[in-house]
């Protein structure tokens, strides 16, 4: 079992019944999945930067992405119906709490100057997501083929009702937020 999974069942589910008063173990929310998406707006140009992309997302995920296309044609940015733009991966069960475990204690820590990750990505329903610069925090990035740094976007979904809950889920969990 992941760290991050015995913390959870040991320490922060009990926690959060204590605080937000839930009659029932099955009430107190839970991460379900996280979803990574990067999206490559250069694509459109490149199809092999697709393969690339995938390849970076494979190695960080440990799960092979799934690569998205465009749904309908947008003339301005020469995008056609059916065009790979991006690649993401849906992580469930013990992979997920695996990725969120290096996601805390080893690649948010590797970031320059950092301060906490923002409180403003949550969406009103108890989801949050963190958007990352580039891929070269992650240690299982080689830097030497890396040929251009790219964004991704991490989603956790959670069965929080509120952004309260959820954020206190999350921080009993370890994410570092900023201070206010």
């Amino acid at each position: 079992m992941s760290r991050l999974k015995e913390r959870y069942t040991g320490e922060v589910a009990p926690a959060l019944q204590k605080e937000f008063g839930y009659a029932n173990v099955m009430a107190t929310p839970k991460i379900t999945k996280v979803v990574i998406n990067l999206g490559l707006g250069e694509a459109t140009q490149n199809a092999k930067i697709v393969d690339v992309a995938a390849d970076e997302l494979m190695r960080i995920a440990g799960q092979k992405p799934v690569v998205t296309r465009a749904k309908k044609s947008i003339a301005q940015f020469r995008v056609r119906q059916g065009m790979p733009i991006g690649t993401m991966v849906t992580l469930r069960g013990e992979r997920m709490f695996d990725f969120l475990d290096r996601l805390i204690s080893m690649s948010l820590p590797r970031v320059r100057d950092f301060r906490g990750i923002p409180t403003k990505g949550f969406d009103g329903r108890g989801n949050y997501t963190l958007g990352l610069k580039d891929q070269l925090l992650f240690p299982e990035i080689d830097y030497m083929r890396v040929d251009k740094p790219r964004g991704m976007n991490i989603t956790v979904v959670t069965t929080a009702k509120t952004d309260e809950e959820s954020r206190r889920l999350l921080q009993l969990l370890g994410f570092p937020f900023r201070q206010s």
